[in-house]
């Protein structure tokens, strides 16, 4: 684990290789960084391209309101200002028809201004284009002729209906595209001998000019990496439906899966809708950073603020001076200032316990039970996370085994297991870098889509097959250019539906009877179908997927249930604000078949595991750590 340099991201990485001696060969990298543009808006400076008349789609959004009671919502401000949005004169309706002819002399005019602008990126999106992409082509070639920037356009990043959702994505990719470009160039620079893969926010690679091309598709690609990874260990372990739990510093992210990871097509960042498919991961503002302070009504509050990488948590030593969850699981002993990093960094525990009294004497608390508490509001946020995948959606987390990774999860996992009635937790080895194994199983994945809205009785299956077969060609197409074969690749098709007059609509996989698959599925996620009811076919997609070679994982024998050869010294821990002594224990010394009952506090390199008391504790054959909750 390297720590993260934000003023260059490439540093951090290019640290951790020459760490290991790496230069060349074949890397799979996931990244933050368009997430940290969007997120910091530290963007390229963005122009919109837009039918005429249309200019203040991206203002107007829609009228969902995330906090209906809250009078003081501020709205984020778009990604490109009023002044930097131009319209064109044309007009194409919503089945292809051109319903007013592109004026040669409106595009002109618009290159002219957006020459004498400087920008970097120019985001085109023109009404229905996804139905008809004849005008924004135009529009295109002329602007790329006008400007030496990145030029991106709806029809290629998400050819769907929906026009702020799709004039919001374009936006983003033409957001991030420069910043990424500049960063994926370094890395190719740096790293001639090596052959680069991008992790994607929807669970697979790409290659590196693709990634280029459509930065926006990165922008989940860590946590992603993080899902596969999850659902790879649990599968392997013997439990087939898992919920992911990747703490971190910042946030947390968690993810349902059924056996596979579970997908969607709509997600935001910072308040900004992205219509692409990517893995369904939910996303909270807590992690082992997040800062806790006092609201001016006199509450306990932690995060979404964060300490980041810099100057971070107080105990790191770094400058910080907030308490932080770090903080207070320090001093509850649910960390131990020695091992921390393998021993390689010391954490400091008298200025975390001056603040976290400065803090205590605020609230007018002791400060242990003001250190509970700020991991209690810390785990009732993420715990409300996983309701949300879970019982919000129609599933019993009783019946799913937690799957625990990132720095910070597994000081966590055990409590929120036990608030949420999860019967088991399952720590993988080398749980703080879960998501870069993730990646190693990652297969090359593209995703492609085309607004279809048309009656589900009046879609024959011929008519079909021949829409999915020009996505499934442009897709060969696609993979030509990175060197992928025809007979590497396999193709997954699914049909979004919806009955007709609603707003929404649920994908449902491709197979002979797909209104019963979608009356099904809309039962699962709202409670009630209506067979009676006509439905209509709103998006066709495929999947395109080249396998990639695995990494091998072995299942070792397992050996005696005696855990004491791993135990390393004794500590003492705060459960309920009593102070009970526990073990430590070395994970590295752990061996298949060992067991043991908390309390204790299992260390190792990329992350610290605390076991409560009583609860039992073993290691398997793939030396997953598995906390047993129930039974």
């Amino acid at each position: 684990k390297e720590p993260s340099t934000p003023d260059n991201p490439a540093s951090a990485i290019l640290s951790g290789l020459r760490h290991l001696g790496i230069a060349g060969g074949e890397i799979v990298h996931g990244s933050t960084v368009a997430t940290n543009a969007l997120l910091e808006r530290r963007g390229a400076r963005t122009a919109l391209v837009t039918t005429e008349g249309f200019e203040d789609v991206l203002e107007i959004g829609r009228q969902t309101r995330v906090s209906i009671y809250d009078l003081g919502v501020t709205k984020p401000a778009p990604l490109v200002s009023r002044a930097n949005r131009f319209g064109v004169t044309e007009r194409v309706g919503p089945k292809g028809e051109i319903v007013l002819p592109l004026e040669s002399r409106s595009v002109e005019g618009v290159a002219a201004r957006l020459a004498e602008g400087e920008f970097d990126s120019v985001a085109i999106c023109l009404l229905h284009s996804y139905a008809n992409p004849e005008h924004e082509r135009v529009v295109v070639e002329a602007v790329a002729a006008a400007i030496d920037g990145y030029v991106t356009a709806s029809h290629q990043v998400v050819p769907e209906f929906r026009e702020y959702e799709r004039t919001s994505t374009t936006v983003a990719n033409a957001y991030v595209g420069p910043i990424m470009e500049r960063y994926l160039a370094e890395l190719e620079k740096r790293l001639p001998d090596a052959r680069i893969r991008i992790m994607q926010s929807n669970g697979g690679s790409i290659s590196l000019p693709a990634a280029r091309r459509a930065a926006v598709r990165t922008i989940l690609s860590g946590p992603a990496g993080g899902v596969v990874g999850g659902v790879e260990v649990s599968r392997s372990a013997g439990f087939a439906d898992s919920i992911t739990f990747d703490m971190g510093g910042t946030s947390t992210d968690v993810s349902l899966c059924r056996g596979a990871p579970g997908r969607t097509a709509e997600f935001s960042v910072g308040g900004l809708p992205i219509r692409l498919p990517v893995l369904d991961i939910h996303t909270v503002g807590a992690g082992g950073g997040s800062i806790a302070y006092r609201d001016p009504g006199g509450a306990l509050r932690v995060g979404p603020r964060s300490a980041g990488a810099v100057p971070g948590p107080i105990c790191y030593g770094c400058g910080g001076t907030e308490v932080t969850v770090t903080d207070a699981n320090l001093l509850l002993g649910r960390l131990s200032p020695e091992h921390f990093l393998g021993g390689g960094q010391q954490l400091a525990r008298q200025p975390a316990e001056e603040a976290m009294s400065r803090l205590a004497a605020e609230m007018g608390v002791p400060p242990l039970q003001l250190a509970e508490g700020i991991v209690r509001v810390a785990n009732t946020t993420m715990a409300g996370a996983i309701r949300v995948i879970s019982v919000e959606r129609g599933f019993d987390p009783r019946d799913f085994c937690l799957v625990s990774f990132g720095g910070a999860g597994s000081m966590h996992a055990a409590a929120l297991a036990a608030d949420l009635g999860i019967p088991r937790v399952l720590v993988p080895s080398a749980a703080g870098i879960l998501s870069a194994l993730g990646m190693l199983f990652a297969d090359i994945v593209r995703d492609y889509s085309q607004t279809l809205m048309r009656p589900m009785d009046g879609v024959g299956p011929d008519e079909l097959e021949e829409d999915f077969r020009r996505l499934e060609e442009a897709a060969q197409g696609d993979f030509d250019l990175d060197g992928v074969k025809p007979a590497e690749v396999r193709f997954e098709r699914s049909v979004d539906l919806r009955y007709v007059g609603q707003g929404y609509e649920l994908e449902v996989p491709m197979q002979p009877d797909l209104e019963s698959a979608f009356h099904h599925a809309h039962d699962q996620r709202y409670g009630y179908s209506d067979s009676q009811r006509p439905t209509e076919v709103v998006n066709i997609r495929v999947r395109a997927i080249a396998t990639t070679e695995k990494p091998r994982r072995e299942e070792r024998p397992l050996e005696g249930s005696d855990a004491v050869a791993a135990i390393i010294g004794d500590h003492e821990m705060i459960f309920r604000q009593e102070a009970v002594k526990a073990p430590i224990v070395d994970r590295e010394r752990l061996r298949p078949g060992n067991a043991l009952v908390g309390p204790a506090l299992v260390v190792e390199y990329s992350t610290t595991t605390v076991v409560p008391p009583d609860i039992n504790c073993r290691i398997d054959g793939y030396r997953n750590l598995i906390m047993e909750l129930s039974g």
